[in-house]
Formats: C-alpha cells, structure tokens, sequence
C-alpha cells in the first residue's frame, strides 16, 4: 500500500513536471473513440504493439499489482478494471510515447517501452482512442471528467 502511494506520488510530481507550460501539444490531446476511422487504424496499431502484453482483450497480465522477480510490475489490464481509465488523456498519450521512466523517473523500473520511435502520435493516439472505445459507458464518462478535472487544473 505505501509502495503504491510512493509511485503515485512520483508519477504525480511526473506529471506536473514534465505538463509545465512549455507542454502545450501534450495538453491538447484528445482521445477520440467516436472516430471509427482512428479506431479501426488503432485496433490494428493495438494488435501489433499491445496485444501481446496488455492482451486481445485488454485483459492485461497476471497479477499485474505485483511486482515479478525480475522487480518489473506486469502489463495492466487496459479495460474497466484496470487503471488506464484513472489518467488524462495527454498523461496516457506521454507514457506511451516515452514510457514510464519518462513520467515516473528514470529509477522506475518498467517494461513498458517507449514508442516514440516505433510509432507516429497519430497511431498512438489511434491505439488509444481504440482502447477507450471498447470501455463500458459508464467508465468512458468517469474518463471524461478526469480529462476535465485535468483541464481545469491547467
């Protein structure tokens, strides 16, 4: 529990450093579910890049809270009930495309890469967007309103 309050408040301090002012492409990305053409391109960026970890159906990997003997925490589930859902759009955009150590510190240990040079901001936003458009109503509306909170906070 305190471990994870400890990482919570790092990617926090993360995130408010590295979504400083001079970040202003990163505040304005916007998932976009409702684009059917995003969405098709992210469900085959998805399946190429993600599937593999986070699963086919978002369901992530076992017992993805703890950490592994190798100290890495295994990939999240991406649907409902994992976290992705809890994080602004540009938040997830950023750790995408530079990875945890990125947002986090170079100190977190992680396996998540870095896409910034495997993928272009508009696949990455497409995967994204192709995760969101598979959340329940209600989850997709909670999302919304952490993306307004965010904004707000700006």
């Amino acid at each position: 529990m305190v471990l994870g309050a400890a990482v919570g408040a790092a990617i926090m301090y993360g995130i408010v450093s590295f979504f400083g002012p001079q970040s202003g492409q990163m505040q304005n990305v916007e998932l976009r579910p409702d684009d059917l053409k995003l969405v098709a391109l992210g469900k085959k960026v998805y399946d190429a890049n993600c599937a593999s970890c986070h699963g086919a159906k978002f369901e992530g990997q076992a017992n993805w809270r703890e950490r592994g003997d190798d100290g890495l925490l295994p990939a999240p589930p991406h649907d409902e009930t994992g976290h992705t859902w809890h994080h602004p759009d540009a938040m997830l955009f950023a750790l995408t495309k530079y990875g945890p150590a990125a947002i986090a510190g170079n100190d977190y240990k992680s396996a998540m890469p870095a896409y910034e040079n495997t993928l272009t901001d508009e696949e990455i936003l497409a995967s994204l967007s192709y995760i969101k458009s598979r959340w329940p109503d209600e989850i997709s509306q909670r999302h919304d309103q952490i993306n307004q909170s965010a904004a707000q906070q700006q």
